[in-house]
C-alpha cells in the first residue's frame, strides 16, 4: 500500500506533530505531500507563517481554506438549535469543527488529484474516529494514513530530534506544557498539571477568559434577538454569525463566562480531563434555553432535551455524515421555528443569567398564571383533572385495600 500512494493531502497545523509528519510521509511512502490548513477561527497567530512552515517541512504546496463562515452557519447555529451538550457540560468545541475540516480536506484532495489523506491524530483520542468516519463517508476510495498509529516515535523529544536531524525548523520546544485546540467556538487545554484530576488548573490554563474573581464588579446586560432559533442582533445591532460569536467571546470572556474544567468519557474508552473556554456558547445556550421556556410546550421541550442529548453523542462520536444527523437537524429546525424574540442576559463574575425574555409566540399568559383574582380560570375545574390524572393510583389502592380485607 505504501508504494501505491503517490500524492497525499495532510491536515496540517504547523505544530510539532504535523511538521514531523510531512518528512515522515515522504520518507516512508515516497510520495508528494500537499498541506491543507483549515481556518476555523483559531486566530491569526496560529496561521501566521503556516504556509512557509509547510513548504520548509517538505510539502509541495499549502492550501489554506477559510471555513469560518461555513463553520458558523452550517455547524454551530444548527447544532445550537438541538441544545446539544455532551455529558451535561461540554459544548462540543473540538467535535463541532472536525466534520467541516475533514470535508474541506477531501475537497482539496479531489482538486489536486491525491490518492491518500493523512492526519496527525493520536491513536488514543476521539479525533481519529471523527476524521476517518468523515473520510469513509465522503471519499472511501482514498487511502487514509495515520502516522501516530504507524511510527515508533512516542514523545515530544523524539519528534524534535527527528526534525533537528533533517534541519527542519519548528517553533515547538521540549518545555511546552499544554496541548491546545482553538477555533471560532472555543479553546481547549489539556496536559500539564491537568493530567492529575486533584490539581486545580493554574492561571496559565485559561487564555480567553478573565478569572471570575478578577472580573468587573459591575454586571453587564446584553439583549440577544433571535429569529427561528438563530441570533440576529445584539443590543439592537444586527450581527452576522461569525461576527456575533467573536463579539460574544470578547464581551463574555471579559466577565469570566464560559469556563469548564471537566473529566469526560472519550469514545475510545478512556477518561480525559480538559479545560474548555466557550464564552459565546455559554451565552447563546443560556439565552436559547430561556426563549424555549417561554415558547415551547412541555412535550415539545421534553423532546428537544432528549434530542439535544442524542445529538451531542452523535457529534462527539463523529457521526456528522450520516442520515441520522440530517433527520435530527430537521427535527431541531422544526422545533426552533417559533423561537423568535428577545432575551436579556446578565454577565457577572463567571455567570450568565437570563433576566428578561419576550416573544410574539410566547405561551405564557399572565391572565392564567396570576396569583391575583382572574376571570379566565375556574380553579374548581382542577378537581376533575386531578381525579382523572390520579385514576390509576386510585384503582391500585382500592385493589390493595380489597386484598387486605379478604
Amino acid at each position: 500500500m505504501k508504494s501505491s500512494v503517490k500524492k497525499v493531502v495532510l491536515a496540517y497545523s504547523g505544530g510539532l506533530d504535523t511538521s514531523a509528519i510531512v518528512p515522515w510521509l515522504k520518507e516512508n511512502y515516497d510520495c508528494e505531500v500537499v498541506a491543507f490548513v483549515a481556518d476555523v477561527g483559531q486566530g491569526e497567530a496560529e496561521l501566521e507563517g503556516v504556509e512557509a512552515k509547510a513548504i520548509a517541512s517538505g510539502a509541495s504546496s499549502c492550501h489554506i481554506v477559510d471555513l469560518k463562515e461555513r463553520f458558523a452557519k452550517e455547524v454551530i447555529y444548527p447544532t445550537l438549535k438541538t441544545g446539544a451538550i455532551y455529558e451535561g457540560q461540554y459544548l462540543l468545541g473540538t467535535a463541532l469543527a472536525r466534520p467541516l475540516i475533514a470535508e474541506a480536506q477531501v475537497e482539496v484532495a479531489k482538486k489536486v488529484g491525491a490518492d491518500a489523506l493523512a492526519h496527525g491524530c493520536t491513536g488514543k483520542g476521539n479525533d481519529q474516529v471523527r476524521f476517518e468516519s468523515a473520510f469513509a463517508a465522503l471519499a472511501p476510495e482514498l487511502t487514509v494514513i495515520a502516522p501516530w498509529r504507524e511510527w515508533s516515535m512516542r514523545s515530544r523529544p523524539e519528534l524534535l530530534a527527528y526534525l533537528t536531524e533533517r534541519n527542519i525548523p519548528c517553533s515547538a520546544s521540549i518545555t511546552k506544557i499544554y496541548s491546545r485546540d482553538a477555533n471560532l467556538w472555543h479553546i481547549s487545554t489539556e496536559g500539564g498539571e491537568l493530567e492529575d484530576p486533584w490539581n486545580p488548573p493554574s492561571a496559565q490554563v485559561w487564555t480567553w477568559t478573565t478569572d471570575p474573581e478578577q472580573a468587573p464588579d459591575q454586571a453587564q446586560n446584553l439583549m440577544l434577538s433571535f429569529a427561528n432559533g438563530e441570533l440576529t442582533a445584539i443590543d439592537g445591532t444586527p450581527y452576522a454569525p461569525v461576527a456575533a460569536i467573536e463579539h460574544l467571546n470578547h464581551v463574555a470572556g471579559a466577565h469570566g463566562v464560559g469556563r469548564l474544567d471537566m473529566v469526560e468519557n472519550r469514545l475510545v474508552g478512556m477518561k480525559s480531563r480538559g479545560c474548555y473556554e466557550t464564552p459565546a456558547g455559554a451565552v447563546l445556550m443560556a439565552a436559547l434555553q430561556g426563549l424555549e421556556s417561554l415558547v415551547l410546550d412541555r412535550s415539545v421541550l421534553d423532546y428537544r432535551i432528549r434530542l439535544g442529548h442524542e445529538f451531542a453523542q452523535l457529534m462527539y462520536d463523529g457521526r456528522w455524515f450520516t442520515p441520522l444527523r440530517h433527520a435530527m437537524l430537521a427535527a431541531a429546525e422544526s422545533i426552533a421555528e417559533p423561537l423568535t424574540g428577545d432575551v436579556v442576559v446578565k454577565l457577572y463574575k463567571g455567570t450568565v443569567t437570563v433576566t428578561q425574555k419576550r416573544s410574539p409566540n410566547s405561551l405564557y399568559s399572565s391572565a392564567f398564571a396570576t396569583f391575583d383574582e382572574d376571570e379566565v380560570y375556574n380553579q374548581q375545574h382542577a378537581e376533575g383533572f386531578i381525579r382523572l390524572y390520579s385514576l390509576a393510583s386510585r384503582i391500585r389502592a382500592l385493589h390493595q385495600q380489597a386484598g387486605e380485607q379478604s
